[in-house]
């Protein structure tokens, strides 16, 4: 959209309160009530610019504190972006390629592995087992890199490398295990140092539960229709699924993403190319993002679920819209289904306006 349009379309939002605004505003707030979400917090960014920012429900039911701007919330496997940020920065430091075989950074990986390179964790294509729907994972026993190997090393391939597209949280985790072993730092250290610090990233971290984290929400299931505390031997994700952010932090993400000062312009390439399988077929995902279009505009976009809460970032660039939603509520694909309805709410208004 020309500055014209954009100026346009903010002048009518400003002269029209029962218009598109609004008609956000009744959308999120049906489907909380239809999906029995006690909290959420949504920005709405154009051309980098903040365009909506609204916070709905409660960040903590039992202390009955709203969800905020601030409310930091769990943002599941949307924490696969910044996973696959740290392989790519590694490459552009030398210190590794995405077509490297994992053996190379992997101590004791078995044999069935020799053939998986970075490229296939990066793309969910290895063919590794995903480990999330195995016992032995929890959060309490906090298995070390080589406990973690040893016991995935048991678990034969569903199929062979590039063979087909699985998602697998697995090799999302060995993923970092290889960002300690090429950084020489542990993954929470390397991804605050490089990622989290230079974009002022300050509210986003791990989600460890040992940790006093302000304005953390708390995470809820639901069970016969009612809320319930989340459950709290979950299970120990890594850099598959552990970060937590908000609003705030994710919008200064986005807006690193538009720019080559983060990552350089054949990276980002890389981060949002299509794969292809070994037969020649295209599989709409890129290095820890979907890039499945929303009825023919261009969408590159991750959610993230774990237990008790949704997340999501949708960005649609020829359009220059973005959309963050992040909640407290325990169903899969929730926050990025709520998002895409919000986009068609924006596409349906700005082809009214022309």
């Amino acid at each position: 959209m020309k500055r014209s349009s954009l100026l346009c379309f903010l002048l009518c939002l400003a002269l029209a309160p029962a218009t598109f605004a609004d008609k956000i505003d009744d959308l999120i707030k049906a489907e909380m009530q239809n999906h029995h979400v006690a909290g959420l917090s949504m920005r709405v960014l154009k051309d980098g610019k903040e365009l909506k920012t609204e916070s709905y429900g409660l960040a903590n039911l039992e202390w009955n504190v709203p969800a905020t701007k601030d409310t930091v919330f769990e943002i599941g496997s949307m924490t696969k972006q910044f996973t696959a940020a740290c392989i790519l920065l590694l490459a552009e430091d030398g210190k590794l390629s995405v077509d490297d075989k994992i053996s190379q950074h992997l101590k004791n990986t078995p044999a069935a592995w020799s053939n998986i390179t970075i490229r296939h964790l990066l793309t969910h294509t290895s063919g590794i087992k995903n480990y999330t729907v195995m016992d032995g994972f929890e959060f309490s026993k906090h298995l070390t890199q080589e406990q973690f190997i040893e016991k995935m090393s048991t678990v034969p391939l569903s199929f062979q490398p590039g063979d087909a597209f699985s998602y697998c949280n697995t090799g999302y985790n060995l993923l970092g295990f290889i960002v300690e072993n090429a950084s020489g730092k542990k993954y929470w250290d390397f991804i605050q140092e490089r990622i989290f610090t230079p974009l002022q990233m300050t509210s986003t971290t791990s989600r460890n539960p040992g940790v006093i984290l302000p304005h953390r929400a708390a995470g809820y299931e639901l069970i016969k229709g009612k809320h319930v505390n989340r459950d709290y031997d979950i299970t120990d994700i890594f850099s598959a699924g552990a970060i937590v952010s908000t609003v705030e932090d994710i919008s200064k993400w986005n807006a690193a993403l538009d720019g080559d000062k983060f990552l350089n312009a054949t990276s980002r390439q890389l981060w949002w190319t299509p794969m292809k399988l070994n037969n020649g077929k295209i599989q709409n995902y890129g290095f820890g993002w979907f890039l499945d279009p929303l009825d023919n505009h261009k969408n590159i976009g991750h959610g993230g679920a774990t237990s008790g809460f949704s997340a999501t970032i949708q960005r649609f660039p020829e359009d220059k819209l973005a959309i963050i939603i992040l909640t407290n509520a325990d169903e899969t694909g929730l926050a990025s289904s709520i998002a895409k309805k919000v986009a068609k709410l924006y596409f349906e208004d700005t082809v009214a306006a022309k």
